[in-house]
């Protein structure tokens, strides 16, 4: 019987794209040795934590194209892309309305924007836009730091917790 784990790394590799699809993508064919770096697909602590925090970023920083600007990143920081593609999938067309709710509400409380009026009659929706659109953009900016900042340490913690086990259980094994 196959664990959660295994049907989920399954189905995350059967959804991504794999190196020589993009390798020979007309498209990425000019930056193709940039994007196929061995170190940026190796599930390594460090790159998967890279990956994490890049991917977060992005995800709430913009709410469209994201993973082609992970990518981008991962390839400047030398983290894990399909880890980082994967990452910006928390936030998808289901979710953009709630999480951008929430980044207006933080940025709001940020800097002490008054609630937003609905525009009067010859006001257009560019109006409204403007008065929402600082704390939101604030909001969003927290979120995306905060959020890669804690991904990458958590992901860093985890990755030490399972060393320390395994090193603890070959302990044992070798104690008996």
């Amino acid at each position: 019987m196959t664990s959660m784990k295994e049907l989920l790394s399954r189905r995350l590799r059967n959804q991504l794209p794999r190196r020589h699809d993009l390798a020979n993508n007309r498209w990425l064919r000019p930056i193709a040795e940039h994007v196929m770096a061995p170190e940026l697909w190796r599930m390594r602590g460090e790159t998967v934590a890279r990956g994490v925090a890049v991917g977060m970023f992005w995800a709430f920083i913009v709410p469209i194209a994201q993973i082609i600007f992970a990518t981008v990143h991962c390839v400047w920081w030398r983290a894990n892309i399909p880890v980082a593609a994967a990452i910006t999938f928390i936030t998808n067309p289901l979710t953009v309305g709630g999480w951008l709710w929430l980044a207006y509400q933080v940025g709001s409380l940020v800097v002490q924007a008054p609630p937003p009026q609905l525009p009067a009659d010859g006001a257009g929706l560019l109006v409204w836009v403007q008065s929402v659109g600082l704390p939101a953009l604030v909001g969003m900016g927290l979120f995306a730091t905060v959020g890669a900042g804690t991904g990458y340490v958590g992901v860093k913690l985890v990755w030490r917790l399972r060393l320390a086990l395994r090193l603890r259980a070959r302990a044992r094994q070798r104690g008996r």
